[in-house]
């Protein structure tokens, strides 16, 4: 947009958010100008942190009226650089945002703003009994707006559903500065059009999410965990489909390849889960609950299940120490493969059954243009991360070479009836790529629909399509 923020207009900012909450230094400027997405980075021109819906209201006011471009900050964990502000301007966080303000026990309800740590608020609604299912890996960093805007999963989704399946009401500043709730706080809602859902996954594009009124569920009183690993990786994908044709649904179904095990068991000093070279991938298996013989049922019914593929020994996680080991080696799986150069990350969903030709083919794309691929993620819905290790190559963000070769994978996701995202969102790096998916049809759709809530295109532009 090429806008320059003038000093008036830094001077307006500074009486809405006070001086200790705008920020216009090299190293907080640096600091704001990228996210977890590969190695990006593009400077805004100032970082406003405001601490209340209406201080939010009144900078994107002025920004609408200025024609000055917003970047929506959550807490900066995103992998497909949705916080990244590529057209200068104004990144507004909302980390003051950050008090839980309800936790309604009668309703089985909690009322939160955004900026609060998903962790956190799991941790209080479980205080009282209750449970926030949406899980996702980040989740002791990552912000409930960030979650909503991107409408995160994680690995619990396969049994319990992601973001969308526990949002009810939403409080949003649009881009004109307008505060509106966008639905009720009630189980069912079929009155108009349904905005809260319209505004999950929505990229910080169409509005600001301030509050957000969520449903819970009673917490399971008990879980259990086994690791199986396989000799094959065709084999591992093959067998998650197995698992629920036998009818069984676990809470959580993770697969990690041999080669991210290694490498993340290496980063975190493991000395719990066995890694052996004949090993081709494991499987993370869960089971929750309130009937620990029911459980112990499943566990037994899902090992039968495995019995026919090449399987290693099972290991079953006797106690919270192991569980907890498990789980760390999955969840910073991402952080580790990135250290030793595995900077691309993709977020590819296919039908289960689909599987195994979606890891092979991922494979054979490796060898045929030499880089290095390591997959792990949500196998129970189809949900896998495709890591890229090219050497010279650490983005695929205008890289004509690289983007080649993504279209390659997308294409062969989409023929596999999958989808190019499946919970990192479109942001900046997928953007190239949706026409593979959505027809032209769908696109114009949403691009009214931007151009409704947001007519001078200021907020997060640049985002899921230009």
């Amino acid at each position: 947009m090429g806008v320059t923020i003038t000093l008036e207009v830094l001077e307006q900012f500074t009486k809405i958010v006070g001086d200790n909450y705008i920020l216009t230094d090299n190293e907080s400027l640096a600091q704001y100008g990228k996210d977890e997405t590969e190695r990006l980075l593009y400077l805004p021109q100032v970082v406003l942190r405001p601490a209340t819906t209406e201080e939010i209201s009144a900078i994107l006011r002025i920004c609408n009226d200025q024609k000055i471009p917003v970047t929506p900050r959550a807490a900066g964990t995103g992998l497909s650089g949705g916080a990244i502000p590529t057209h200068g301007g104004v990144v507004l966080s909302i980390d003051r945002l950050n008090k839980i303000i309800d936790i309604d026990e009668k309703n089985l309800q909690v009322t939160t703003e955004t900026g609060v740590i998903t962790e956190v608020l799991q941790d209080a609604v479980k205080e009282k009994g209750l449970f926030y299912p949406p899980d996702p890996s980040s989740k002791g960093s990552c912000f409930i707006g960030g979650n909503i805007a991107e409408n995160s999963g994680g690995p619990k989704a396969v049994k319990y559903g992601k973001v969308k399946d526990y949002v009810l009401n939403l409080e949003v500043v649009l881009p004109t500065g307008e505060i509106i709730w966008t639905g009720a706080n009630v189980l069912k809602n079929s009155t108009g059009y349904n905005l809260t859902q319209l505004m999950v996954g929505s990229e910080g594009t169409l509005g600001i999410v301030t509050k957000a009124v969520f449903k819970l569920i009673p917490y399971p009183k008990h879980d259990m965990l086994m690791l199986v690993p396989f000799h094959s990786l065709e084999g591992a994908s093959a067998a998650v489909s197995a698992i629920f044709r036998a009818g069984f649904t676990p809470s959580c179904l993770e697969l990690t390849e041999i080669d991210a095990l290694k490498i993340t068991s290496d980063f975190v000093g493991n000395t719990t889960v066995p890694v052996d070279d004949t090993i081709a991938a494991h499987l993370i298996i869960e089971v929750d609950g309130n009937d620990p013989e029911a459980l112990m049922k499943d566990m037994e019914g899902i090992a039968t299940a495995l019995e026919p593929f090449d399987i290693g020994e099972i290991f079953f996680a006797e106690d919270t120490t192991q569980k907890e080991e498990l789980w760390k080696i999955r969840r910073r799986a991402a952080e580790a493969v990135k250290v030793v150069g595995y900077t691309i990350e993709e977020d590819t969903v296919v039908p289960r059954a689909e599987l195994p030709a979606l890891i092979n083919g991922m494979k054979e794309l490796g060898k045929k243009h030499d880089f290095k691929v390591v997959c792990y993620g949500h196998a129970g819905d189809g949900n896998i991360h495709v890591r890229i290790n090219k050497e010279g190559f650490p983005n695929s963000y205008g890289h004509p070479e690289m983007e080649s070769i993504l279209t390659e994978l997308f294409k062969l996701v989409v023929e596999l009836g999958g989808t190019i995202s499946g919970e990192h969102g479109i942001g900046l790096t997928q953007k190239e790529y949706l026409l593979l998916k959505l027809d032209p049809i769908q696109l114009s759709l949403m691009r009214g629909i931007k151009k409704v809530f947001d007519p001078n295109n200021i907020l997060n532009p640049g985002k899921i399509f230009d």
